[in-house]
């Protein structure tokens, strides 16, 4: 075979396909330079996410903090409850509920073994109980409960720190022979200073089982009340703060030591708690709508 000539190899046949080949590079490379440009509009999403959207969302939502309280030692301004110094004013009074609001109780015998697993594992304190009941036994005997008691979170803290600057109270309307094992178990410590049980609630024309602060103090500017449900201190609405209740499927609750000891350490500060509950909570509010009208 004879060798190709140079003229043969840039044939007229040839330099179509050459054409065609060359337009096609053409084509993609246009393409290519539009992409570059349109990328340079586009920062990268690992970037552009975590902070261009966070600086322009943030004029538009800002989440609450869980305390909205000021430190006692800056400038508190509340109409009517002005900061006092710590030796001019008595000791706060505190009035602690039980059940549903240090606590939640249950009967051993109906609590499912799957929910005492899941709340322990969870990391909620427990304890097993023997308590006496207000049933008899056929020979006469009170009857005896076995009642596993789950821990609020944060408790024995709670407790330990309240205690240094509040006169601790213990006020449930559970019963004596049921209540009294269950705070000597959590109160080791001794920190109440006074344990009211059942007998010492009232009952009044829309509830039951009222617990009047008037029994504890004549004056009620220094005493509070801490209770999951309100109508426990419907006679004195401007005392009381309600507590979300606690139960056993509440493992992460932060309630005492994230909302509740900020809000009693800055009242340990007022002369006057009121102003400062009403301006929170507005209760006589609330218990208008509930149908029980307040002298407020």
């Amino acid at each position: 075979m004879g060798e190709l000539t140079q003229s043969e190899l840039y044939s007229p046949r040839t330099q179509p396909v050459w054409r065609t080949l060359l337009s096609w590079l053409s084509f993609f490379f246009q393409i290519f330079i539009q992409m570059l440009r349109a990328l340079g509009h586009y920062p990268l999403l690992s970037f552009s996410s975590s902070s261009s959207s966070s600086s322009s969302s943030s004029n538009s939502f800002k989440p609450l903090p869980v305390v909205e309280l000021q430190e006692h030692d800056s400038a508190v301004e509340i109409t009517g409850a002005d900061s006092v110094a710590d030796d001019s004013i008595r000791k706060l009074k505190v009035v602690l509920d039980l059940d549903e609001t240090l606590v939640c109780a249950y009967e051993t015998s109906t609590l499912p073994a799957v929910v005492r697993t899941q709340a322990t594992e969870a990391g909620l304190q427990c304890f097993e109980l023997e308590c006496l009941s207000s049933d008899k036994e056929g020979d006469g005997t009170p009857k005896v409960n076995y009642v596993t008691v789950f821990e609020r979170p944060g408790l024995e803290e709670f407790l330990k720190q309240l205690s240094e600057f509040a006169d601790l109270v213990l006020f449930t309307a559970g019963l004596e022979g049921y209540a009294r094992p269950l705070v000597d178990r959590i109160d080791v410590e001794n920190r109440f200073s006074l344990r009211l049980y059942r007998p010492s609630t009232i009952s009044t024309e829309y509830r039951e089982h009222v617990k009047d602060l008037s029994c504890l103090s004549e004056d009620l500017c220094r005493i509070v009340i801490v209770d999951n449900n309100p109508f426990s201190f419907l006679l004195q609405p401007l005392n009381g703060i309600p507590c979300i209740p606690f139960s056993a499927g509440q493992p992460h609750d932060t309630q005492l030591l994230d909302v509740l000891l900020p809000l009693l350490k800055h009242l340990s500060h007022q002369k006057d708690v009121r102003p400062v509950l009403y301006d929170r909570f507005h209760m006589p509010e609330w218990f208008r709508k509930q149908g029980i009208p307040t002298s407020i």
